[in-house]
């Protein structure tokens, strides 16, 4: 099965995003003009929530939101909840690690739908226009070994997640 692959590494190292999302964007009474949605934004937020996120015994992240918009699931993973986020950015600045880029923290709520039922198996516009190949669209499987992980059913990262028991220049391994 075809899904889109997210490789952080590339990702994180791009200045400025310029991949396009196929999502609508919307528009209402409160924001009369369209907005643009950046579906990218969600899958890196995604990506790094499960992959990198050092998943802190004492997260200070959530002890720095004022609003309660974080928290971690019964498997440690950190939850964001973007209607309830002010896009302040403390839980960036309470990061010890520096893991939640404040980049991804956009006062807006962007979707992505990985373009399923819309893409007719062709590759999303995100993945055609991403210039630095960070975003792809094929089937692969998931791989401990190569840092390739599957979250849900329509998304694969690359990532190097984080290990608590390497040293400083080794290999991370496997993620606890």
């Amino acid at each position: 099965m075809k899904r889109i692959f997210l490789d952080i590494e590339k990702c994180y190292k791009c200045k400025r995003c310029v991949a396009k999302c196929s999502y609508p964007g919307h528009s209402s009474n409160i924001m009369p003009v369209p907005m643009e949605n950046k579906g990218i934004e969600k899958l890196l937020a995604k990506a790094a929530q499960y992959v990198i996120c050092r998943r802190c015994e004492k997260p200070f992240c959530i002890e720095a939101c004022p609003v309660e918009a974080l928290e971690k699931n019964a498997q440690g993973i950190l939850q964001r909840y973007s209607m309830r986020c002010i896009s302040c950015k403390n839980c960036s600045v309470a990061c010890p690690f520096g893991v939640i880029y404040p980049e991804i923290l956009p006062y807006k709520t962007s979707q992505c739908d990985y373009c399923a039922g819309r893409a007719d198996n062709k590759p999303p516009l995100c993945v055609e226009t991403c210039t630095e190949g960070a975003i792809k669209y094929v089937d692969l499987e998931e791989s401990k070994e190569k840092n390739i992980y599957f979250i849900g059913k329509n998304l694969a990262v690359h990532g190097i997640p984080w290990n608590p028991e390497a040293k400083v220049g080794e290999p991370t391994g496997e993620p606890r």
